[in-house]
């Protein structure tokens, strides 16, 4: 048999992972509502073409970098939706073929490797992670910053010292432009430069040298946040002031989610990690002793990875999306040594993916309708969309009747007081304007800032009717009409 040329053997891991990518994410290319966070982060990334601020324009707590990513998707021809979608199979695909390099470098067999690169792609979707929620994207500069810290120990035994402040300086950058998608990359980063700052010393720095580079490469982290605070304080006083109350104060004022809530939550995220965790587990008790550096900073990077998903403490299904590279590389051994456990962790993982596409309704078609009609009806004036899709604003073009655009901030008692205004006052404000189009859903919550809804409620009786509704998500959209206007379909 003819041996395959040195490319093709070097290529085909990286053409399996991308059709692996394709086949399970294709499934919502055009999806405007894949995820109500990622339609708002398109809307904030168009916006800021026409010459939005966020902060200031247009309110949230997450990183700017994160927008700017939008923007660049919203440059693309057409609505922004493929291309940002696009652009994050691009790079769950690098993070895999990341994870598949690292787990080679702790000691997983070739093929042990490729199954740990797949399990990444297949367990994305499932956290979340089916669009461009933050970690899709920062988890590839998080992935190769481990990448350079796991060969660290190699290095040191070299007395390499000039290639680890190299890699320092890198990966601390790197980590720096992920805070700055979201801040809680800040504790895999931390674990990035602490890993460096060891075996620095481990190879023969001294206590001068090695301050010198923690100075470095903090310097680098910080970097990037470092220019979005200095731009925001070059632009006055003013937005320096709500840059640094929406990134770095209001998160300590929401209040806590109800505790079974919680709970459950955190139930079901472990539920569909599990094969993973016991692949982890496994791999554990299957490693070599004395345990191999690389394989000891692998899971080091996992016991970081779940300090920062605990930093927040909501335990969305999303915010587990940074455990998922650390626990396909570490089921890496276990994949490639005990073939069982392989296509028991990975048909499962299958098992589960199938299952909840069967349950994911096409919501797409309805939410362009919604938009459709939205702009239609709302002539020239901003229309309001108290609970449901940004996306609305968005495809419909309309302009934006709050500051507060994301719906959940003023509609959820989760965010009363943590916005720095009167939540209630705010939607007071927006219907005394008297939008002509109310966008609101039939969903029932037991988080409802309660002044809010009924500041709206007592509108929708009043001066509104309800013209169209369409199905989303196991309850409806409802579409609201101010009275003295004719229904334009």
């Amino acid at each position: 048999m003819t041996a395959l040329p040195t490319w093709t053997r070097a290529a085909a891991p990286l053409i399996a992972l991308t059709l692996a990518a394709l086949a399970l994410r294709a499934w919502d290319f055009g999806n405007p509502v894949i995820h109500i966070d990622e339609q708002f982060y398109l809307l904030v990334g168009r916006r800021m073409w026409d010459g939005a601020v966020p902060f200031v324009d247009i309110w949230d707590r997450k990183p700017v970098g994160l927008f700017l990513i939008y923007a660049m998707a919203a440059a693309f021809p057409g609505d922004g939706i493929l291309a940002y979608q696009l652009m994050a199979t691009a790079a769950a695909i690098a993070t895999a073929a990341v994870v598949r390099v690292a787990a080679l470098r702790i000691g997983a067999r070739e093929n042990g490797a490729l199954l740990a690169a797949l399990a990444y792609l297949l367990w994305l979707p499932m956290l979340g992670g089916r669009g461009g929620q933050a970690p899709v994207f920062y988890n590839l500069l998080i992935a190769l910053g481990v990448l350079w810290t796991l060969a660290l120990p190699a290095r040191a035994a070299r007395n390499d010292r000039e290639a680890i402040l190299r890699s320092g300086l890198i990966a601390c950058l790197l980590a720096g432009i992920a805070i700055q998608l979201k801040y809680t990359a800040a504790v895999e980063g931390a674990f990035i430069g602490l890993a460096h700052l060891w075996w620095l010393r481990r190879a023969g720095a001294g206590w001068r040298g090695t301050t010198a580079a923690a100075v470095a490469w903090a310097l680098a982290g910080l970097t990037p946040t470092a220019i979005a605070c200095g731009a925001y304080a070059a632009m006055g006083p003013a937005a320096a002031k709500a840059f640094w109350f929406a990134n770095f104060s209001s998160i300590f004022l929401r209040p806590p989610y109800p505790p079974d809530e919680l709970a459950m939550r955190l139930l079901g995220i472990a539920a569909q990690l599990s094969p993973l965790i016991a692949c982890t587990l496994l791999g554990w008790r299957l490693r070599r002793r004395p345990t191999p550096a690389p394989l000891g900073l692998a899971y080091a990077w996992l016991i970081a990875a779940l300090f920062g998903f605990a930093a927040i403490g909501t335990f969305f299904d999303h915010y587990a999306l940074p455990l998922v590279a650390p626990l396909a590389l570490l089921s890496a051994t276990t994949f490639g040594r005990r073939p069982r456990a392989a296509v028991g962790a990975l048909g499962l993982g299958l098992l589960l993916f199938l299952a909840e596409r069967a349950f994911v309704p096409d919501d797409g078609p309805g939410a362009r309708e919604t938009a459709r009609l939205v702009r239609l009806n709302a002539r020239g004036e901003c229309p309001y969309v108290f609970i449901g899709d940004t996306i609305t604003y968005h495809l419909s073009g309309s302009c934006l009747p709050t500051a507060y655009a994301f719906p959940n901030l003023l509609a959820y008692s989760t965010e009363q007081g943590a916005t720095g205004i009167d939540e209630a006052a705010e939607v007071r404000r927006i219907l005394a304007v008297r939008p002509p189009v109310i966008v609101s859903s039939t969903r029932t919550l037991t988080i409802w800032n309660p002044a809010s809804l009924a500041a709206v409620k007592a509108a929708m009786r009043r001066d509104y009717r309800r013209v169209w509704t369409t199905p989303r998500n196991g309850w409806r959209t409802v579409l609201y009409l101010r009275n003295d206007l004719s229904f334009r379909r």
